[in-house]
């Protein structure tokens, strides 16, 4: 698949991306994140493997685009929930995603 990242022409596959990320050690996530195999890497690290350029010179949208087009799954920056005045029980059970009662 033809993609356009940072002005210049990219031909990508899926399986062209996986080989690029083998190997590869995933940085910390601290915002928006592409799945590859069973990682979830940051998206301008993904850039910069994939398009040997610097994390500067492309956005994050661009590769977003690019991941989500050729099928691969992208998460986008959970939002905190304020958690009020809840018991250390309740807080545990907010934090792994089950409903709180308050």
């Amino acid at each position: 698949m033809r993609c356009v990242i940072a002005r210049f022409p990219f031909e990508l596959t899926k399986g062209g991306v996986l080989e690029s990320m083998k190997g590869i050690k995933p940085e910390p996530v601290t915002g928006q994140s592409v799945i590859i195999g069973r990682r979830h890497y940051p998206v301008k690290q993904v850039g910069q493997v994939i398009t040997r350029q610097d994390r500067r010179d492309f956005s994050a949208a661009e590769v977003l685009r690019a991941m989500a087009q050729l099928g691969f799954t992208c998460r986008a920056v959970p939002k905190a929930a304020p958690l009020g005045n809840l018991s250390p029980m309740q807080q545990a059970s907010a934090m792994l995603g089950t409903p709180v009662t308050v």
